[in-house]
């Protein structure tokens, strides 16, 4: 696994939480990264999840949203300034390209909410740490590891 590792799957070890990693041939036309993860690998689409950085306007203005590929950011649930980033911003702040976007093992940590959908499944799918990688792994493991809370935030 030593060739497909990033800092995402380092800090999954690191932490000892259980994970599997699903790699897919990424189509660099697809519209949606999440979507098409949930396409090519035959998931719900509200089993795989998009991380998000947004600007909240506050004093710690970014912030990481992970909700359901299914579904849209509620900017107004996250903030009443909510934006989303700047993708340059996001990708210096993180360490990844847009599309591959983790919420773990990011270079600087962020605060993250994690859309309350997330903890009705046993298990969940977010970004590996690059375009075509998917990291499946328990919800309450993702918020331990990147002190998210959970809250509605999905539309």
């Amino acid at each position: 696994m030593a060739g497909r590792q990033t800092p995402a799957t380092r800090a999954a070890d690191q932490a000892g939480i259980t994970y599997t990693l699903h790699e897919y041939d990424h189509d660099p036309r697809a519209a949606s990264y999440a979507g098409e993860a949930a396409e090519v690998l035959g998931l719900d689409p509200r089993r795989v999840f998009k991380t998000l950085v947004v600007s909240t306007g506050g004093p710690d203005d970014l912030a990481v949203a992970i909700v359901p590929a299914a579904d849209q950011l509620d900017l107004k649930a996250v903030g009443k300034r909510a934006a989303m980033a700047d993708t340059g911003r996001a990708e210096k702040v993180t360490g990844y390209v847009a599309g591959g976007i983790s919420p773990l093992g990011q270079r600087k940590r962020l605060r993250t909410v994690v859309d309350t959908s997330a903890q009705a499944l046993s298990t969940m799918f977010c970004s590996g740490g690059r375009r075509g990688l998917e990291v499946e792994l328990a919800p309450t493991d993702l918020a331990r590891l990147t002190g998210a809370t959970f809250a509605p935030i999905a539309a």
